[in-house]
């Protein structure tokens, strides 16, 4: 099989993460987690108090991030720190989406994403990793399942981090959703080439089984 770049988007909770992984997995390609890129953001514009557009410019200015390799295991680094594990919160989560529609950030990130992306053998998870990063993906999916499957697997995946209800949580998937949708910078859509696949009903494994069957 020739080297491929693989896009997988879609709204907050479809499973693009874990579906992403495992379908890297088993092509043998690497993995490009860009939200992890976005949250990487957010978790410095919160830690440095950034609250205006000038402060946001200066802090991506100076930003490094980078993905390494440990025990074979993908880390995430930001200026020389693991932020791996602090970035997985609802109020990261949040913030990545606000500072997302923030053109300052898309630039600083665009160049790392397509830098990874144009050695192929990656598949890249995102919300716009089609339509905007990798418009010319060999192969693009759209990954979606209604928001109160989303919700519950938020809610689950959050269990054990967050106090937040079961209804806190689809509030905070549906507001998400509306600022990633509505957004005049790449807003959250399917590209007009990818291939849509409601996860509402199937397991990751499925989804997976689903997604080799249109790239074999």
């Amino acid at each position: 099989m020739k080297s491929l770049l693989i896009t997988i988007d879609g709204p907050a909770g479809a499973g693009k993460t874990t579906v992403s992984r495992n379908l890297a997995n088993r092509l043998g390609y690497r993995y490009l987690d860009t939200g992890a890129l976005y949250r990487a953001v957010a978790f410095k514009v919160i830690e440095n108090k950034v609250s205006s557009d000038h402060d946001l410019e200066e802090l991506c200015r100076k930003l490094t991030i980078n993905f390494v390799q440990r025990d074979g295991v993908f880390r995430l680094f930001c200026n020389g720190e693991d932020v791996t594990d602090k970035i997985r919160t609802e109020k990261i989560s949040m913030m990545a989406s606000k500072i997302s529609a923030k053109p300052v950030v898309r630039k600083a990130l665009l160049s790392l994403q397509r830098e990874i992306g144009e050695k192929k053998n990656v598949v890249a998870e995102g919300r716009d990793m089609g339509t905007v990063v990798f418009p010319d993906a060999d192969i693009k999916f759209f990954l979606d399942a209604s928001v109160e499957t989303r919700a519950l697997r938020r809610f689950n995946e959050l269990e054990l981090r967050s106090s937040q209800t079961l209804s806190q949580v689809e509030i905070q998937i549906r507001k998400r959703d509306k600022n990633d949708s509505s957004r005049d910078v790449a807003p959250l859509k399917a590209a007009h080439d990818a291939i849509t696949i409601n996860s509402t009903t199937l397991s990751a494994e499925q989804v997976v089984e689903k997604m080799l069957q249109y790239i074999f």
